[in-house]
Formats: C-alpha cells, structure tokens, sequence
C-alpha cells in the first residue's frame, strides 16, 4: 500500500518537527508522516559507527584472550564472523524503516501481536534503559576519574556528568541525536585510530592459553563464545534499526540504507574490538578484578594519546547511550503505556536516566566492563536471537506487506505463534546450550568445544517453529480496514 494512503489508517506523530535539531520531538512512537520524511542514507553510517567507538567495545576483544584463552587469530576471526552476523541483521532491519515509517519495536507487532510484543519489547527496555545504559556510562564515568587523577569516592560526580550529557541529547530526540553522532564521528575516529595504531605496534601474537578462566574448551570452544559475544554486541543495536531511518523517506535506495547502517556497526566493532584483542596482548598488561581496564592502555600508546583516548572513552559511552535512552524510550512506550503528553518520548529519556542514575551509583564497577560483562553480552544474544528468528521469518513470509500497516497499532490483534515461538526458542536453546558461570547447559557441558551455540539455537529454533505454526493456521491473515 502506498505509503500517502496509510496515513488514514494509522495514528501519526503529532506536532511540526521537520530538520530541526535543537528541538524537542514530539510524539512517541507513532508513524512518521511523508511532510516530515528527511535525512540521507549516509548518515546512517555516523550514526552507527560512533556509539560502538568506545571502551565497551574495546573490551569484547579483550576478553577473547583474557577469559577465553583464544590464540591471536581465532579470537580475530571469530570477532569478524560474529560481528559480521550482527551487522548484517542489522542492515535488514534498518531497511525497513523508511518503508513503514515506525519504531523497531513496533514493527515487532505484526509478528507478535499487540500484547505478545510485550515480550521482546519489555526486555528491550530493560536491556537498553539498565544494561547498556548502565555499562556504558560506569565506563565514561571512570575514564573521567583517570583523566583528572580522581578517588573513586568522586565516581557519583563523574557519573551524574555522564548520564546529564546523555539524557539531555536524548531528550530533544530524533534530529540532535543523528546530529550529536555525526559530529562526535570525528573525534572519535582520529583518536581512537591513532590508539589502535599505536596498540598494534607492541602486539604480541599469542597462542592458545590453556589456563584462562573460561578455556576449558580450547581453541574451538573460545572461537565459538568470541564469535557469540561479538554477535550479541553487534546485534545488541538491531532492535533499534528503524527507529534511526523511519524519518528517511519510502521512496529512498532502501539497499544503500541498509549497507551504510550495517558498515557503520560493522567497521567500528570489528576495529576496536581487534584493538582490544592487540591490548590484551600487549606485556605488563593486567586483567585481575582488582586491575583498572583502562588504565592497561598506558603500556600501549603516548601519554597525549592516552590522554586523549580517556576522554574519548566519555565522549564514546554518551554517543552510545544517547541512542539506548533515546530507543529504550519507544520501547517502554510500545509496552502500550499511557503517557499523557505530547512530549511522551522525551518524559520516557528523563525518567530512564533518573532510574539509571540511581542504579549505576548504587552498583559503580559491579556493572563495568570487565566484570561478568561476557556474560552480559551472551544473554543479549541468547533473547534477540530467537526475535530476530520469528521476525524475519514473518517478514518473508508475508513478502514484506503488511498492507495499510494498522497491524502495527492494533489492540486486538494478538496471534500467539510469535510469543510461542520465541519463547520456546529461548527456553530450549538456553536448557540445553547455555555455557555460563550461573548455568551450563548438558550440551555445553559435554561438548565445551562448542562454546556456546544457545544465540544460533535460539535463531534457527524459534525462525522454524513460527514457520511450521503460521503454515499450521494457514498463515495469521491481517486485519482488514478497508
């Protein structure tokens, strides 16, 4: 259906916000009309590489060899293939936006329904609005307290500073956020270009390490939970795709759409990640809970550069959390939440970081990276996995049309194959192949050379049982409105 008639048929955004970046946008999570389509497909590209250029992504390559025992080259590899799986799922999703002019999430109902969504939209707003929020700012709060030589008695200072900075960008919304990337793409791309350059000059090209914590399934086995941890980090972004490109308009290359979304995750997790990987490597580094992450740079680059690289690692974790307040935000609002007002988005973005806020004083380093933070990044692989499963699936099951689009916005619409199928994934995939500290799965336990599959389980699982039960019901027909 063209998108001039599915105006009549769904609720529109309110309010005139256009190209207008120091303002608030209006609305919350309703479709976008053609007057107030704009925006490039490049832009994607800046959007999506500055968030990932920061101290959280450095660390998944550390961890590789750390915790994982992986030799130098299946921990790189395993970084490309996973992140590459990530990026790819993302680029799809983030075509899709200008075509229905919607949040992700809202998307999410057609294959869900209206109160199943509730499922993959609930933990999408805990996932954004406390996980990552909270990791990605404990990060910038201490790189701030090592750049200005700070006790850690100051981390509630430098932690409100980080958190104000980011609920402020993610308040005005849509415009300021594309605008704050792009313009932060610059910094951040010299800075940690020359730390990545210099951290690979003291590389060492390691071997397998048999007495890492978690090797207990040799090189195989590190390949497997490297690739499962770049995955999770690099699809962490998918259930945000739309919300960045749902203002382009329908009639847009929606293929060049896709490429610069996926390019930008995809270049600046697979850099910085093999940066961390190189750091790991480098001598006289140290690791220990007691040892501070970022502080280990220091053996591998100019103090200017160090230096430098601190404050970008609090430039990086408020470009990356503008973006989770910012889709947290929609998320909590798809949950079907009443707020009343014509800034509903916005009153979301403060009271997440108020909530935050709270939390992430409260934890400090219980949250930062390197503490139990692999673990993190498998359970945001083990949910978005079987999501990403049912909602591909419907999407090519139906061709992409889900005709006037008021499926999105329909109470009454409540198929159960979705929920079901994702629940089923998540709930067998993780029984059997979860490898974690807290829980390991029989498979995982006799089979440690597999790592852990429980991402790509929940994927096939939860794609293939909603197959066989949408094909079992004829296929869920949409409502009709005509």
């Amino acid at each position: 259906m063209a998108a001039t008639e599915v105006d009549a048929h769904v609720p529109i955004r309110e309010g005139e916000y256009g190209e207008k970046v120091v303002a608030v946008e209006p609305g919350g999570v309703e479709y976008i009309p053609l007057s107030e389509r704009h925006g490039r497909p490049l832009d994607l590209f800046f959007t999506w590489m500055s968030p990932n250029l920061e101290f959280a992504t450095v660390f998944v390559g550390v961890i590789g060899v750390t915790l994982f025992g992986g030799s130098f080259w299946t921990v790189a590899v395993a970084i490309v293939i996973g992140s590459a799986l990530g990026s790819l799922t993302h680029g799809v999703l983030s075509s899709w936006g200008p075509k229905f002019g919607v949040p992700q999430m809202v998307q999410s109902r057609a294959a869900f329904g209206f109160w199943g969504n509730i499922l993959p939209a609930g933990l999408n707003t805990f996932t954004a609005n406390v996980g990552w929020f909270i990791t990605n700012s404990v990060s910038g709060a201490l790189a701030l307290l090592a750049l200005f030589n700070l006790p850690l008695s100051l981390f509630w200072l430098t932690f409100t500073i980080i958190v104000v900075a980011q609920v402020l960008v993610a308040f005005f919304g849509h415009n300021l956020v594309h605008a704050f990337e792009r313009y932060a793409f610059i910094p951040l791309v010299v800075v940690f270009g020359l730390a990545t350059i210099f951290t690979f000059t003291h590389v060492n090209f390691v071997g397998p390490n048999p007495h890492a914590p978690v090797a207990f399934g040799g090189e195989m086995g590190a390949f497997f939970l490297v690739a499962a941890a770049a995955f999770g980090y690099a699809a962490g972004w998918n259930p945000y795709a739309s919300d960045y490109t749902r203002y382009q308009r329908p009639d847009v290359d929606r293929r060049q759409v896709g490429l610069w979304a996926g390019l930008g995750v995809f270049v600046s997790c697979v850099v910085l990640e093999l940066m961390g990987l190189a750091l790991a490597t480098v001598s006289g580094t140290k690791w220990g809970p007691q040892d501070s992450p970022t502080a280990q740079m220091q053996l591998a680059m100019p103090g200017a550069v160090y230096y430098a690289t601190l404050i970008c690692i609090a430039l990086g974790a408020v470009s990356a959390n503008v973006i989770n307040i910012y889709s947290g935000s929609m998320s909590f609002l798809t949950l079907g939440i009443n707020v009343p007002s014509h800034i509903r988005r916005a009153i979301v973005a403060i009271g997440a970081g108020a909530i935050g806020l709270v939390i992430g004083i409260y934890f400090q380093l219980g949250v930062a990276p390197g503490s139990r933070y692999e673990e993190f990044l498998l359970v945001i692989a083990y949910w978005i996995a079987p999501w990403l499963g049912v909602v591909l699936t419907d999407y090519w099951l139906r061709r992409g049309d889900y005709g006037d689009e008021s499926v999105f916005y329909d109470r009454t619409w409540n198929p159960w194959a979705g929920a079901l199928s994702m629940l089923a994934g998540l709930v067998v995939s993780i029984y059997f192949f979860s490898s974690q500290a807290l829980y390991t799965g029989p498979f995982a336990l006799h089979f440690p050379q597999f790592g852990d599959l429980t991402f790509l389980v929940g994927f096939l699982l939860s794609g293939g049982l909603y197959y066989v039960l949408t094909a079992a019901t004829g296929g869920a027909k949409l409502p009709s409105r005509s």
